[in-house]
């Protein structure tokens, strides 16, 4: 832990992270440690206490920022201070490479090579053989309910070093600093917003994980085609869980009542972690009624023209929705902002949504959000500077009466008709690892 080469690696990995001016409630940032004391003197003293047993977390500073969908609910983030910051990521090298090799392949999420992509194709592939009763699950304030001693005890199985063990009790006890200033103990809970929170949450959640998914190991009930065939013509469940941090599914051959049953077994797994299932939200579906799982909404449904069906992969309603609530906040008529950073923020925000969708059904919802998006330009280009029609034809169009694309000095306005629609293909137990070699 304190070793001079795992605090340098995390202390760049900290200051190359969105956060790193982001302070805690020590108020430091990177910035300020470089310009004020020196990273090497930092680190240097972040090593004596280290070493000493005499370094202890400080509360994390709480920020409440919106959920999305507009619901009107907000999350609740905590913001390390700087040296909790660099020594929740050296305890990430430490921890990491341990734990990634027993996490079991059905979880993908804040894994080092894991995509949502990939939870989406194990839905589409398992959803196209038959699984198709959906329990669509959705953990309630799942990192604020966690287990401390859960955790604990599951670290404790695959950690003996005292000081590592201390460190991440540290962290889970540090507190929280309101808001409105109040200091507040931390019970239970692991601060979104940490570096290690994510990784712990994994190694809570992976003793679900493993619950599921061990009739598919070697020598289970499900561990091959033929024992699945076996218990589907006597009538038996098959089942398979996609799980992405806090979001989980669980893909059911069989019947809706042996959904049910597995939606019971799942809580009492659950329920030794601290945690429970929201009534409200969780629910069962077939998979021809459709559900949203990390922004997509996946339907089996018959093919347009055929009588063939397939589970295809379509955007969801509230990504939509969102992407046009951030066009329409960047191009509102009254605004005065200059032209080009506009367009540059629009292209910032359309590219990043449609790289992430590309592998959705989604050719005509592109198109259209691109003629959204460009109507919205332009509608705000006519007020900002006072234009007739004939103005922006003029602007924008070639002496032969072609449609230019919408720039500001040498901004070009992105086209997200333009993104390339294909498809994702499943990994499976194939995503490369950096800590456990490749079957042959």
């Amino acid at each position: 832990m304190h070793d001079p080469a795992a605090l340098t690696v995390a202390w760049d990995r900290v200051a190359g992270n969105r956060g790193a001016n982001t302070p805690g409630v020590d108020g430091k940032t990177v910035a300020y440690v470089e310009e004020r004391v020196g990273a090497r003197e930092f680190l240097a003293d972040l090593r004596a206490q280290l070493k000493e047993g005499a370094f202890v977390p400080l509360p994390v500073r709480e920020r409440k920022i919106p959920k999305p969908g507009g619901s009107g609910k907000v999350r609740k983030l905590g913001i390390p201070a700087l040296a909790d910051k660099v020594v929740q990521a050296a305890l990430k090298l430490v921890l990491e490479p341990v734990f990634e090799a027993d996490f079991e392949p059905v979880s993908y999420g804040f894994r080092p090579g894991h995509r949502a992509h990939d939870a989406i194709a194990e839905i589409h592939k398992f959803g196209t053989h038959g699984y198709r009763w959906v329990l669509d699950a959705d953990v309630e304030a799942a990192f604020d309910n966690l287990s401390h001693s859960f955790v604990m005890g599951r670290v404790r199985g695959r950690v003996k070093d005292k000081r590592v063990l201390a460190l991440v009790k540290a962290f889970l006890k540090a507190g929280v600093l309101t808001e409105t200033g109040q200091r507040e103990s931390s019970h239970t809970g692991t601060a979104q917003g940490g570096i290690l929170s994510p990784l712990i949450f994994n190694v809570a959640m992976s003793a679900l994980d493993e619950h599921l998914h061990a009739p598919w190991k070697p020598g289970g009930v499900m561990a091959t085609r033929s024992k699945r065939g076996w218990r589907q013509a006597k009538g038996q469940p098959n089942w398979r869980i996609v799980r992405y941090c806090d979001d989980f599914v669980v893909l059911v051959h069989g019947t809706q009542a042996d959904a049910q049953a597995l939606r019971e077994e799942t809580a009492r797994v659950l329920a030794r972690m601290g945690l429970r299932l929201s009534e409200a939200k969780t629910q069962i579906v077939h998979m021809s009624e459709a559900f949203d799982f990390l922004g997509f909404r996946i339907q089996w449904k018959r093919k347009r023209g055929s009588a063939a069906w397939h589970v295809y992969t379509f955007i969801g309603d509230r990504p939509i929705r969102s992407l046009k609530a951030k066009i329409r906040a960047l191009t509102y008529r009254t605004s005065q902002q200059n032209p080009s950073s506009v367009l540059i923020r629009l292209n910032l925000i359309m590219r990043g949504w449609a790289g992430y969708f590309r592998h959705a059904v989604c050719k005509h919802t592109l198109g259209k959000l691109a003629n959204f998006a460009w109507w919205r330009v332009i509608r705000w280009l006519r007020t900002l500077h006072r234009w007739r029609w004939k103005d922006v034809r003029k602007a924008f169009t070639t002496p032969d009466g072609r449609w230019k694309p919408i720039t500001a000095g040498k901004v070009e306005l992105f086209n997200m008709a333009t993104v390339p629609v294909t498809r994702y293909r499943y990994r499976g137990s194939n995503i490369p690892s950096r800590w456990v070699p490749n079957p042959a």
